[in-house]
């Protein structure tokens, strides 16, 4: 197993042989025990190479999230994101990693037709990245899907509640579940995923008490992002975590403010720039002495 680190005497990404073991779907899955998780499974979302690198000592698991057409591309919603997008992100992610299990989101239209359609694009996914596992929305209408996939090798983590890609069905982002039927539906979708094969679960944007039923009633980590500190795990947008836009979602603790720390050294180097104050002889070349 290989790690991709920083070699700064070569190059800005140069990879680095090192010996190490990735986490992988058994030993994710095998956390929860009896019903429960001692050790919550920490997740977040990548989509570069070098930010693969910062979170993979702290992260078991690493999500190459189709939330990229939002925050990588401007894209007004998940939708919109192709196959090539995610393959590409995938790659730089597996590439930047070692110790973290890399999966890589399905994006619209690329699995609902039929599960053969999903098996081709899950399977180009896994050789064009590397990655370990493919995560798609849907409940119960993904079944045959789930199933699918996981009789043929691919590990599928499953995603119920508030589904991204099926934002102009559900009229927005807010909370699901709020009436009865609905989270009669989200909890059944969610032992219906995984009942057909899927190792872990992501609820997303569920009342606190859904979330902790659908936890206590699947085998399978669940893990929540907008959800319940009763899950099994957690996963939040890193950029969103570590306060790179101004709006925050009302579910996302800031653990920094990266905007305003980048907007503040840009200013900086933009003074001196205007100033003629860099580059100074610490930043430029001169003839050796003969």
């Amino acid at each position: 197993m290989s790690t991709f680190t920083l070699d700064t005497a070569t190059s800005r990404a140069t990879p680095s042989p090192v010996p190490g073991k990735r986490m992988t779907v058994p030993s994710l899955k095998g956390r929860k025990q009896d019903g429960r998780t001692e050790q919550p499974i920490v997740m977040l979302t990548a989509y570069t190479m070098r930010m693969a690198q910062l979170l993979d000592p702290h992260c078991d698991l690493l999500l190459v999230g189709d939330s990229l057409g939002q925050v990588i591309y401007g894209l007004p919603s998940t939708v919109p994101v192709t196959l090539e997008m995610m393959c590409a992100h995938g790659a730089a992610v597996v590439r930047g990693s070692w110790h973290a299990l890399v999966a890589v989101d399905m994006p619209f239209g690329s699995y609902e037709g039929s599960p053969e359609q999903a098996f081709a694009s899950a399977a180009r996914l896994m050789k064009e990245t590397g990655c370990a596992a493919v995560k798609l929305e849907g409940g119960e209408a993904m079944v045959p899907t789930v199933r699918f996939l996981a009789d043929r090798g691919i590990p599928v983590i499953g995603h119920v509640g508030l589904t991204p890609q099926a934002v102009n069905t559900l009229g927005g982002y807010g909370a699901r579940g709020r009436s009865e039927a609905e989270a009669a539906k989200i909890l059944a979708d969610a032992r219906a995923v995984a009942d057909a094969g899927a190792f872990a679960i992501v609820a997303e944007g569920v009342l606190e008490g859904i979330a902790t039923e659908i936890t206590r009633a699947v085998p399978v980590p669940v893990i929540g992002i907008g959800a319940s500190a009763e899950c099994d795990g957690q996963v939040l947008v890193t950029e969103d975590m570590l306060g790179l836009f101004e709006r925050t979602p009302r579910f996302v603790k800031r653990y920094d403010d990266l905007a305003a720390r980048i907007g503040q050294a840009v200013e900086a180097y933009a003074a001196e720039v205007r100033e003629r104050r860099f580059p100074t002889t610490d930043q430029t070349y001169r003839p050796k002495p003969a």
